[in-house]
């Protein structure tokens, strides 16, 4: 009798032990009015780091569970991978999926989603760019977004897809583009993956480096699933803040969710200081207070001691200046 009851206790705790290891991972996420909500019909707000291009991190021997485990460590439940055109080119395409999968598996382990970021900078629709490193097509965009929809198709992990990273045309430098341009070419884009999989967010950018989003209330992307994004640097606007960004973009957020993927602070004393980063915590603050408020996701720039303004001063993940200062953020 005993050993059948010995063996019946076995049995359970085999059968937890393996409900328990199904269970691992994040459930699959959607938009819902203004929020963006998780299968079982829980508001989540996605808060986390912008990673530097994972050929950079590969290349530096940083592409790692380690870096993963950090990042989860400092609070994050979402991680953004930026994907350069040149870089994905030279590494080859197949290599740089087996990066993209590596990370994903990573980040799946520790319980944190991924948003696959095209990282380009400048004006798809001519095809003129900011630097080098963001030069792609049109032809290249479709093409990319169509092979991460096939690879990653049916996976919660790969939750968001952010488009087009910054819209810019330099003040005409670069050829037109207004807001009818550019939502059309996310309409496209958005119909492109939707052909193969129609589970993942889609996060649409705005005029003026991904900044601006007034004109989207009266002229909406038209499809489902779709959040926007806003690149509130602190000298996207002068202080104070509040009022700005309210009338620029965050007035968005009252109908349809926003996930803000790359912002942040520095003094002029650390390597790397440019416009429109220069600032303090006084910044920090308040660009925190108005998240919260709006119920704004975010994903902070950059997790990379070499990529201002960063988050770490070294590979050992001594924060920064606004390191220190989001790290406890992010820890709440």
């Amino acid at each position: 009798m005993k050993s059948r009851i010995y063996l019946l206790s076995l049995l359970l705790s085999v059968f937890i032990l393996s409900s328990c290891s199904s269970k691992k991972g994040v459930e699959k996420l959607s938009v819902q009015g203004k929020d963006i909500v998780t299968e079982s019909g829980k508001v989540i707000r996605l808060k986390g780091v912008s990673f530097s291009d994972p050929d950079k991190l590969a290349t530096d021997g940083q592409w790692n569970l380690r870096y993963f485990q950090e990042a989860k460590d400092w609070g994050c439940n979402v991680v953004r991978f930026p994907v350069h055109p040149p870089r994905l080119n030279d590494r080859g395409w197949d290599e740089y999926f087996e990066l993209l999968d590596q990370g994903v598996q990573w980040a799946e382990e520790l319980g944190m989603y991924v948003i696959i970021d095209w990282h380009i900078i400048g004006n798809l629709s001519t095809e003129k760019w900011f630097l080098p490193i963001y030069i792609t097509s049109y032809d290249e965009t479709i093409k990319f977004w169509k092979r991460t929809a096939e690879h990653f198709k049916g996976n919660p992990t790969v939750a968001v897809y952010e488009l087009y990273n910054e819209p810019t045309n330099q003040g005409g430098k670069l050829g037109e583009l207004n807001w009818d341009i550019l939502r059309g070419l996310h309409e496209t884009m958005i119909d492109e993956i939707n052909a193969i999989d129609n589970e993942k967010i889609f996060l649409v950018s705005g005029m003026n480096w991904g900044y601006y989003l007034d004109e989207v209330i009266g002229n909406p992307v038209k499809r489902k699933n779709v959040t926007y994004t806003t690149h509130p640097y602190p000298q996207k606007e002068a202080a104070p803040w509040e009022e700005k960004w309210e009338k620029s973009w965050g007035h968005v957020a009252d109908t349809h969710p926003i996930i803000a993927t790359e912002f942040g602070f520095m003094p002029e004393s650390e390597p790397g200081a440019h416009m429109p980063c220069l600032g303090d915590e006084t910044y920090g603050n308040a660009i925190m207070d108005y998240f919260d408020k709006k119920g704004i996701s975010f994903t902070l720039w950059s997790f990379d001691p070499d990529w201002p303004p960063t988050l770490i001063r070294d590979w050992d993940f001594t924060p920064s200046t606004q390191g220190k200062f989001f790290k406890e953020v992010l820890s709440r």
